[in-house]
């Protein structure tokens, strides 16, 4: 891709995030919304059946989730008067809405086209799939009123459900990263309604630990659960930091991830919904059945030593290392600073 139309791509993918989260007009978010299909170039780069599939599945289920929200806001303005997304009252419209952004989210049960199309793409790409693009209906479903909060306590509980259930047998790396992505989601969405900066402050957890993980397969050059279990050779100092990555992800003290998973069952429990904080914390676990299963297969397995295994033991020096680096520091250090950070947010 020339350079020129990559710097277009990405200003395009940059510019249509930061005014959907901007606005409060839905018309406008609307059409913020399709300024990120910019990224369909990004995800074509990689030239392949398989990156064209991905592409137009990903073109299609996006089409149709912006073509639900653009209906349900019209019936909006049809029934109340109401273009501003704050006064989205009508219950149907409004539900409406809420289904449309999970679609564009992947949440479940609206998540079987993420970990499928994630799958089929560069690391790279997929870290901007899982991260950046999460962003701009993640701010729309933070703006919309209180009226449907048992809705996303369904999908919230689906998506930890089924973000574990789904992972449990997969050997492909990118698939088990969407399905986490889809099991953190459900995290953000269920205390969305009763306390959105904590629901941010999950989101920022998530990209934190989302980069550290995805940077680590991309440095040494991994897949596969297999090809991870040549990581010892590649790179020592990795794969004994990678299992407390994973360990953060899972939730566990004193690592970062148990933060946010901790306060948003306090605030369930403070909120009287003893079933759902249950539900989670039980979901949870599978979750952490296949992080301890990916700890395994990089820290106490070992390749064998023939000539075809020590092909992928070669890596290439020359990438750049320091956001590795920086993220996978944030993911194991930044627990003790939970006062400092939790100050930043209303809480």
């Amino acid at each position: 891709m020339s350079p020129h139309i990559l710097l277009i791509m990405t200003f395009s993918l940059f510019m249509g995030t930061l005014i959907t989260i901007s606005s409060s007009h839905w018309l406008l978010a609307w059409m913020d919304l399709e300024i990120t299909f910019a990224i369909l170039p990004l995800m074509t780069q990689k030239y392949h059946p398989r990156a064209m599939e991905a592409t137009t599945k990903y073109f299609l289920v996006q089409t149709a989730a912006a073509t639900m929200l653009l209906f349900a806001s019209i019936s909006n303005a049809w029934l109340t008067g109401q273009w501003e997304i704050q006064q989205m009252n009508h219950p149907i419209p409004l539900t409406m809405i809420t289904i449309a952004l999970a679609l564009k989210l992947g949440l479940a049960p609206m998540h079987a086209w993420f970990p499928e199309i994630i799958q089929d793409l560069t690391l790279t790409t997929g870290l901007i799939l899982s991260t950046w693009q999460k962003l701009a209906p993640f701010s729309l479903i933070l703006q919309l009123p209180n009226d449907n909060s048992s809705l996303l306590i369904i999908f919230g509980l689906l998506s930890i459900l089924m973000g574990g259930w789904g992972g449990l047998n997969q050997t492909q790396l990118q698939k088990i990263l969407g399905y986490f992505s889809v099991a953190h989601l459900g995290w953000m969405v269920l205390v969305m309604q009763f306390m959105p900066p904590l629901a941010f402050l999950a989101f920022m957890t998530y990209i934190i630990l989302t980069f550290s993980m995805f940077f680590t397969f991309l440095f040494i050059q991994s897949t596969t659960i297999n090809m991870i279990s040549t990581a010892w050779p590649k790179n020592p100092i990795i794969s004994a930091m990678t299992p407390l990555t994973l360990l953060s992800l899972g939730g566990l003290p004193p690592l970062i991830g148990f933060l946010p998973k901790w306060m948003i069952l306090l605030e369930l429990t403070n909120q009287g919904l003893m079933l759902a904080a249950t539900m989670a914390a039980l979901s949870a676990l599978l979750s952490l059945y296949f992080y301890l299963r990916l700890s395994y297969a990089m820290t106490l397995t070992t390749s064998p030593n023939n000539l075809p295994a020590t092909h992928p033991w070669q890596i290439n020096f020359f990438q750049p290392t320091m956001p590795l680096a920086i993220s996978t520091a944030m993911a194991l250090c930044l627990l003790p600073l939970s006062p400092t950070i939790l100050a930043l947010f209303p809480l």
